[in-house]
């Protein structure tokens, strides 16, 4: 019996990585789930994932360090005995800043992370590979195509990083399909309260916010979805197709 194929996922123990994660486990993928520190890795979410038939290996790297982004690919090869033939980058770099505070040390944090990373462990997929054929996603951001003044190094970052998709798809054809998905505000975190949440769900086209498995749905479409290269999924409610004056976090307070 042949193993199950293997996905390396950045971030993928927590927040959207871990959805992506769950629904991919359940698709009959193995996980390679990287953390930025081991602190991150979770015993009851691997025995969960373990349940839904998933062996599960966990790999520590610093992706602002080029030279340990580069490793992941060839240390998820090593710790499973495969290289892994899906590489979903669902780990970001975000802090708040503006034109008028952006540093050169924000932008070189949020680049390294938000788009170095993610080409080279792109390369380093590929030659891990070798000759077999693999699928790269980029988790991006809906603000890629409307952006806001907020969070200036990462917006910034993660446009860089939604043109990089078409680019590689291209550069890395025909072994290598490369694709993004752009999702919306999507989980919560302390800076909103239930009220300005409900709020922002009413901004939406839709009247809605993503949840988590929307934006796996994705990842997982993308996955199998032999004749699709260069595109980027919106997984937003519709808050692409707006233009937003802040990030939503000033929003609907």
């Amino acid at each position: 019996m042949s193993p199950r194929p293997l996905a390396l996922v950045t971030g993928g123990w927590r927040r959207v990585g871990a959805a992506i994660a769950r629904k991919l486990a359940g698709e009959g993928w193995d996980l390679a789930l990287h953390a930025h520190r081991a602190a991150s890795f979770d015993a009851a979410f691997a025995a969960e994932l373990q349940a839904l038939g998933a062996q599960v290996f966990a790999l520590e790297t610093e992706l602002a360090d080029p030279a340990r982004a580069s490793r992941l690919p060839a240390e998820a090869a090593a710790m499973a005995g495969r290289a892994p033939s899906l590489l979903v980058n669902c780990a970001s770099a975000f802090a708040e800043d503006t034109i008028a505070t952006v540093t050169a040390e924000e932008l070189e944090q949020h680049f390294g992370v938000n788009l170095f990373a993610p080409v080279l462990l792109s390369r380093a997929m590929a030659e891990a590979l070798g000759d077999a054929h693999g699928v790269i996603i980029h988790v991006l951001d809906q603000r890629v195509v409307n952006p806001v003044p907020d969070q200036l190094s990462y917006t910034l970052s993660k446009q860089a990083l939604h043109a990089a998709v078409r680019t590689l798809s291209r550069a890395m054809a025909p072994r290598l399909r490369v694709n993004g998905v752009a999702p919306g505000l999507t989980l919560p975190t302390a800076d909103y309260d239930a009220a300005q949440w409900q709020r922002l769900a009413g901004l939406m086209p839709l009247g809605a916010l993503p949840k988590p498995d929307d934006i796996a749905d994705a990842v997982v479409y993308l996955a199998s979805a032999r004749s699709v290269t260069g595109q980027t999924i919106f997984v937003d409610g519709g808050a692409h197709l707006e233009s937003y004056a802040r990030d939503f976090v000033y929003l609907s307070k």
